[in-house]
């Protein structure tokens, strides 16, 4: 079947950026290509990033970003980079325009922002259509602001009212300060909060790689309080890592030294764990006397956790793996949305264009669309995370 045409009921995604010097002109650029991919189909969804690098001209374009495309349902934010294809636009002016078309599916918009009262505080602008019932398999989109929206309450909140909705997104990282940011639902555009779109009735995979690899064993935590480690399977926290430690190659001992982290499983029930089943943690720092870790998340007596580490090699290797299961490769992904950290990018790898190119190598030439953010929402397991030096990824499938 030529890659143009769509059988009517498939879902079909597209893609198109523009480097463009005018931000006009390069969101009309990106979306002349976008719209080619479609074969002349109409889109249901547009997701639009922009960089950072058009600075005043941004808000005023992205206030009318919906009248441009003409799709009924527009979300968009800026970015210190955007990602269009097998492409990494880490420098300069670059606007990538996405466009899906997801035939049956219920796309529900959003705006919210957080108020903070005595009482506590509370999420507001969830629209009517949701305020009773949800879209039946529903997947949340969301692009946040860093300085004025508190996600990982959002993702509280959710667990309890919506548990077993997926969240899949990333931290505005165009601006260094309050209000810098611009975020854009259809017809508004907006310098706080978070924007994004319910979808039901479309197969949207989460894939969410941490870069990390397991070292050593899983252990069970049986003395902890709150995000100190005291006891691994009875014996001091210290104590076991140097085990770990005595047992691994020269290189991996120097990663211990300046990247180690804990994983906790996201899933007690189960006998055996691999690659993606740890939320995984940076480790703060260590108390010699008392044997002690702490760790940059709350922990419990009961969990089980490993010990992993990060690098280039560990980052890369855990996302060709993650994307090579059978599950993810045979699972006819129409195209992605990628939400990757901007430490990655140039910053750690020594290749450019990594994670696109990553995808494209084992996914196929789909359209991918993303932007580096300055946090990463996806989960591990059933429980929804924000992430860093993450790459979170929303796959849809035809």
């Amino acid at each position: 079947m030529p890659a143009d045409h769509h059988p009517p009921h498939d879902v079909a995604c597209s893609v198109g950026a523009s480097t463009a010097a005018q931000i006009e002109d390069a969101i009309a650029e990106a979306a002349v290509t976008a719209r080619a991919g479609l074969a002349g189909a109409e889109a249901d969804l547009a997701v639009v990033f922009v960089s950072k690098e058009y600075e005043r001209a941004i808000r005023p374009a992205m206030e009318g970003l919906a009248d441009a495309l003409g799709v009924p349902t527009v979300i968009a934010a800026t970015a210190e980079g955007v990602l269009a294809g097998d492409r990494e636009y880490e420098m300069g002016p670059a606007v990538t325009v996405w466009l899906a078309r997801l035939p049956g599916a219920e796309i529900v918009p959003l705006a919210l922002e957080y108020s903070q009262s005595v009482d506590g505080g509370m999420f507001i602008g969830w629209p009517e259509r949701l305020e009773d019932e949800w879209p039946a398999d529903a997947t949340l989109l969301l692009l946040a602001d860093p300085f004025s929206f508190p996600v990982d309450r959002l993702i509280a909140r959710l667990a309890d009212d919506h548990p077993g909705v997926p969240i899949i997104g990333g931290m505005a990282s165009g601006g260094y300060s309050p209000g810098s940011n611009t975020l854009v639902v259809d017809q508004r555009s907006y310098d706080s909060g978070a924007v994004g779109v319910v979808i039901g009735g479309a197969k949207i995979r989460p894939v969410v790689s941490q870069g990390c690899r397991p070292i050593g064993r899983p252990l069970v935590i049986t003395k902890a309080e709150e995000n100190l480690i005291v006891e691994l399977g009875g014996r001091p926290a210290l104590e076991r890592l140097r085990e770990v430690y005595a047992e691994l190659s020269p290189v991996d001992r120097e990663l211990v030294k300046t990247s180690l982290h804990v994983g906790r499983a996201a899933s007690e029930y189960t006998d055996q764990f691999r690659r993606g089943d740890f939320l995984v943690r940076n480790v703060l720092g260590a108390d010699p006397d008392m044997g002690v870790l702490a760790i940059g998340d709350a922990v419990r007596v009961g969990q089980t956790v490993q010990f992993h580490v990060r690098d280039a090699g560990t980052a890369h290797e855990d996302l060709v793996e993650l994307l090579g299961r059978d599950e993810v490769a045979g699972s006819n992904p129409a195209g992605a949305l990628v939400f990757t950290c901007n430490g990655r990018g140039s910053r750690l790898f020594q290749s450019p264009d990594h994670d696109a190119r990553c995808i494209a190598e084992r996914l196929g030439p789909i359209p991918a669309a993303g932007f580096f953010a300055q946090g990463e929402i996806g989960p591990i397991g059933r429980r929804n995370c924000l992430h860093g030096f993450t790459a979170s990824i929303a796959l849809f499938e035809k």
